[in-house]
């Protein structure tokens, strides 16, 4: 499977691209429910982008519902049951 890439020139800005893929790499279910989003740094490194980028794609998430982030542990794919 190819990573998607980011376009770091376009109009949407990286955190809202990042969110998009991750949102899709969900409801595919690449991402399956109650399992782990990749770390921060497996995320920042992938995709060549800052930290905050991927802390506020994961923030969007969350607010979505689509994830939720357990102190300590990382951040999982919400349970959708």
């Amino acid at each position: 499977m190819t990573t998607p890439t980011l376009d770091p020139d376009g109009p949407v800005p990286l955190y809202e691209q990042l969110a998009e893929i991750l949102r899709g790499q969900i409801r595919s279910g690449a991402l399956p429910p109650n399992r782990p989003v990749p770390s921060e740094t497996t995320l920042q490194q992938q995709y060549g982008i800052a930290r905050d980028t991927v802390r506020h794609s994961l923030r969007l998430l969350r607010e979505e519902g689509l994830v939720v982030t357990v102190r300590g542990k990382g951040t999982y794919v919400a349970d959708r049951a």
